[in-house]
């Protein structure tokens, strides 16, 4: 090999390391699909510039296409951080033995519900749903699957027994749409997704109303690897404990993601929502 090739190629092994080191410099985000791309996309973007200019660093967000994606994708670490519901973060801790740990949550998820909805007069009660088609978000959804049939069993009603039909809708605003639509009689979703709906008026409530609304439990949550360096870790926790509704940046924040501010979360706070899954024989 002469001179001149052997500078080539380690030319060309300098510029691909270069290039490695530039792009395990991208922090990348992702979020349970829980509605619709475009409203996910939307929710992200001033939140990926805010991570951008508190972490020193490029971010990305990553969509994925399903609820057990976003679980592979964090626990494979193929993204920094990721929005999970509480059941999605139950499955990941279990999936990565007890690798994903949670880092913030909302203020709202200390004390979250579930609502029931119908265009249906008849039906004003969770026991009038029997014999009826019902529709769940996601079957990995918290608060649009696990906690509704959580209620629903509590209350006597055994969904694959005394239902007529069970369909997943793969999302809180889908199910709206199903119902609205008279594609099922009723159906179960996150009570932020309906109120931002009903204020946002992309659904009557006059028509479609809520006949249930379930006792709170802790739901979602951003969490990340427990591999990632402590002080990237508390630098990422303060970017999301820092916003604030009295600056403008995070007002837009803190609306896009429903929230009156983030809080510091731990593993404990979702053992409500495991012993839920494994009663449900959603978790093993």
């Amino acid at each position: 090999m002469n001179k001149t090739t052997s500078r080539l190629l380690a030319g060309f092994a300098l510029a691909a390391f270069a290039l490695a080191a530039q792009a395990q410099q991208v922090f990348r985000i992702t979020a349970i699909p829980d509605e619709s791309p475009t409203e996910l996309a939307r929710k992200a973007a001033p939140l990926v510039k805010y991570l951008e200019r508190k972490l020193g660093t490029k971010v990305e967000f990553t969509p994925v296409t399903d609820y057990a994606a976003a679980v592979e994708a964090l626990v494979n670490k193929q993204v920094d951080l990721a929005w999970f519901g509480g059941f999605t973060f139950v499955q990941a801790n279990q999936r990565s033995g007890g690798k994903v740990i949670p880092l913030v949550q909302r203020e709202e998820d200390e004390k979250f519900r579930s609502v029931f909805i119908t265009t249906d007069p008849a039906v004003k009660s969770l026991a009038d749903l029997k014999g009826r088609n019902l529709s769940f978000g996601s079957q990995s959804s918290t608060s649009g699957h696990l906690m509704p049939r959580n209620f629903l069993l509590a209350a006597g009603v055994d969904p694959d027994r005394d239902l007529k039909r069970v369909a997943y809708s793969g999302a809180h605003d889908a199910t709206v749409a199903a119902v609205a639509s008279g594609k099922v009689d009723a159906g179960a979703l996150n009570i932020s997704v309906w109120e931002k709906l009903v204020a946002d008026k992309k659904v009557d409530p006059a028509k479609v109303r809520v006949f249930y609304t379930t006792p709170a439990y802790y739901d979602y949550n951003w969490s990340v690897h427990a591999d990632m360096p402590a002080a990237q870790r508390q630098k990422l926790a303060q970017a999301f404990t820092e916003l604030s509704a009295a600056t403008a940046e995070g007002k837009e924040i803190l609306e896009l993601q429903r929230a009156t501010r983030f809080l510091p979360t731990r593993v404990e706070n979702y053992k409500g929502i495991e012993g839920a899954a494994r009663n449900a024989g959603l978790l093993k």
